[in-house]
């Protein structure tokens, strides 16, 4: 990693090709995770998920790629799917994207210092300090705790 990601994180841009003809499986996965929205933040704890973002792009021979943003802690974990969610999640990324990933190289991060702070201690932990047991007060994500859903 390079200096200016904090210790213990990971930036991680990974790109995977979609199958061929699953384009619009794509589609609907995607929807799938903004329409349920609210029941993906129980699992960014246990993932030490910082932020993830996905991104699709069409290369100039017509072939589409999955690109994945990420920051995560060190000691985060995966998909967890004995949650529903993520269970359809994970059947999704098998059934439309080509298996494993490519990953691009990081080089360089910038963050204002006060989300810095609360991004590392978010990927060391899962919470952030200043805002009480395993919520985050500014981005409204309450944990597995507050919840009694659970984690991962």
């Amino acid at each position: 990693m390079p200096s200016s990601v904090p210790q213990g994180l990971r930036l991680e841009l990974s790109r995977a090709p979609v199958i061929p003809g699953k384009e619009d499986e794509f589609e609907q996965w995607m929807q799938m995770l903004n329409d349920r929205y609210d029941e993906n933040l129980p699992a960014l704890p246990a993932e030490r998920a910082v932020f993830e973002a996905t991104f699709r792009h069409t290369e100039a021979d017509g072939s589409v790629w999955i690109y994945h943003l990420s920051l995560m802690g060190a000691g985060g974990g995966g998909f967890d799917e004995s949650i529903p969610i993520d269970a359809e999640h994970a059947a999704y990324s098998r059934r439309v994207k080509q298996r494993g990933w490519e990953e691009l190289t990081p080089k360089f991060m910038l963050t204002p210092n006060h989300l810095r702070e609360a991004m590392t201690e978010w990927g060391r932990t899962g919470t952030t300090e200043s805002a009480g047991q395993g919520s985050c007060a500014q981005c409204g994500s309450v944990s597995a705790v507050e919840t009694d859903k659970p984690a991962g």
